[in-house]
């Protein structure tokens, strides 16, 4: 757009001028001229952390399970909304809008933003996935619907099984319901498209949510407890490997300390 001529920017239309916009909202999702969703996921962020601010002030008269009930309604449901378009997003893109979900959970919690077990409570006790899994849970629920027959046929077209792919019905992968997907150039918008995070993410869950007979309520249920199982180990490895670091660097300043003692008596 910045290499278009002034003169170019408006568009007249039966006498009325129609000045060109940065920023324009499909559907409630802000899109602009390089369509990376920056701007969208900075307004979502804004908004939520305006409406924490208000919840916030009300947190004394409020139970637990109001408070919880809140979060949900106007704070998780915004993150989620259109959270599919976000799948393969860049970390520092995504990171905004996990800083609204440990917001909502300090909120809940009443805890400080440095109290330690922020993330357990967050995944055990609000049932609230990290940014990127919710975006790939989403994903995972349309590549559902595209299988049997309850998607558009323009997205159901994407996703092919293995077995119906000429010259690849001999592999071990037909087996076990994967998709087919294309081959990308670009790592930071090809690996985006639907055509290839939707099979991707489908191939990456286990092999028994797969199965044919899993009714739509069920399939929810499944992969949300998978995915809740893969953040709380992460989690505990994360911590343990916090942990782990902090000994080590206690015990290498205890051996300094020493040293500079017997240099010292020396």
């Amino acid at each position: 757009m910045s290499k278009i001529p002034i003169c170019c920017h408006s568009l007249t239309l039966g006498g009325a001028q129609v000045v060109r916009s940065d920023a324009i909202r499909v559907l409630g999702v802000l899109l602009t001229p390089d369509l990376s969703l920056d701007k969208h996921v900075t307004t979502v962020s804004a908004k939520c952390f305006f409406l924490l601010r208000q919840l916030r002030r009300i947190r004394c008269s409020l139970d637990d399970d109001a408070a919880t009930t809140l979060v949900q309604a106007f704070v998780a449901s915004r993150v989620d909304y259109c959270g599919s378009l976000l799948i393969g997003a860049p970390k520092k893109m995504t990171d905004k809008l996990q800083r609204v979900l440990n917001a909502a959970a300090r909120i809940v919690s009443n805890t400080r933003k440095f109290d330690q077990g922020l993330s357990q409570f967050r995944l055990h006790e609000l049932h609230l996935l990290d940014a990127d899994d919710r975006f790939r849970f989403r994903v995972c629920v349309q590549v559902y619907k595209c299988l049997h027959n309850m998607a558009p046929g323009y997205l159901s077209t994407l996703c092919q099984p293995m077995s119906s792919v000429p010259g690849r019905r001999h592999l071990c992968s037909t087996r076990r319901g994967q998709l087919d997907f294309p081959h990308v150039n670009l790592a930071t918008y090809g690996g985006r498209v639907f055509a290839y995070a939707g099979p991707t993410s489908w191939n990456s869950v286990p092999d028994s949510l797969k199965d044919i007979n899993l009714t739509l309520q069920t399939f929810k249920r499944h992969p949300k407890t998978f995915l809740f199982l893969h953040a709380s180990t992460f989690s505990t490895f994360e911590v343990s490997h916090k942990n782990v670091l902090y000994k080590s660097t206690v015990i290498i300043i205890q051996i300094h300390v020493s040293k500079l003692d017997k240099t010292t008596y020396e």
